[in-house]
């Protein structure tokens, strides 16, 4: 079964046992706009019915695995208020976590770059690949934005967390990433696929619902530590940081709508220099 239409901006596709969800917005580099993340969740949802799938792979096509939320989209929508920012970012937060919440594993493949929300998603995952030339990071505090879901100090350690974080660095390597827990594997380039349909081969040939009911128990651990109640709170962290009012806010965010975050970028950097 193969499903590949333009304008879903999404390629569903289910191979033996394995669903496989391809994001198709190379010219914008997969970035997640609300074509995307409606059909993904439309995808999600069918392949959580469907006894035949038992593994669930999600990868991008063109240069990148995905930019993370497409800034320019939001920018254009003209949200201001503390409630417009919980009902987008709400969405968001579950757009990333159906990966986490599906009953079936989850498994990313990252290649080119895995930025921002991007990178939130596959830590929402079960197990991830990522081809070697890829770049990880989460550059949201550079912009004056914030963490949809805070899941890094859950994947990864405290300072790990806090490097990710708190550098806003987007050109983190794949060993690097590796090396704080992050990923399961580093493939060669043009090889992520390939390594993660052995991944899915592997669990799929296993017994389904003590698959299912394994991941459920582990995913309980967390939850039972509270991290789904540690991820709401950085919700609202969000949610208090995009509906921030500030001047410098204001500017910041009319500029990148009319001219592009890089010239708002710019424009905060002047600004702070002076």
């Amino acid at each position: 079964v193969r499903i590949s239409e333009k304008e879903m901006e999404i390629e569903v596709e289910i191979r033996s046992h394995i669903g496989i969800i391809t994001f198709n917005r190379p010219s914008s580099l997969n970035a997640f706009n609300t074509n995307i993340m409606r059909n993904t969740q439309a995808a999600m949802q069918k392949f959580e019915e469907n006894d035949q799938v038992r593994c669930i792979i999600v990868k991008g096509n063109g240069r990148a695995f995905s930019a993370g939320f497409d800034m320019k989209e939001s920018a254009q929508r003209n949200i201001s208020t503390e409630n417009e920012w919980r009902e987008v970012l709400e969405e968001d937060f579950n757009f990333i976590m159906q990966f986490w919440n599906n009953t079936k594993p989850t498994i990313a493949v990252a290649h080119g770059h895995c930025i921002g929300g991007a990178l939130e998603l596959l830590m929402a995952c079960d197990l991830a690949v990522a081809e070697k030339s890829t770049l990880f990071g989460e550059p949201e505090v550079r912009f004056g934005s914030g963490i949809v879901a805070m899941l890094a100090p859950w994947m990864a350690t405290p300072k790990h967390a806090k490097e990710l974080l708190l550098t806003g660095n987007n050109e983190i390597s794949a060993q690097r990433i590796y090396d704080m827990g992050i990923i399961n594997r580093i493939a060669d380039n043009g090889k992520g696929f390939e390594v993660a349909l052995k991944l899915a081969h592997e669990i799929s040939a296993a017994a389904p619902k003590s698959v299912q009911i394994t991941k459920n128990s582990i995913n309980r651990s967390y939850e039972l530590a509270k991290m789904k109640e540690a991820l709401l709170e950085g919700l609202e962290a969000d949610i208090k940081i995009e509906s921030d009012l500030s001047p410098e806010r204001i500017e910041f965010n009319h500029i990148r709508k009319n001219q592009g975050l890089k010239a708002a970028i710019e424009w905060r950097d002047q600004n702070k220099n002076k």
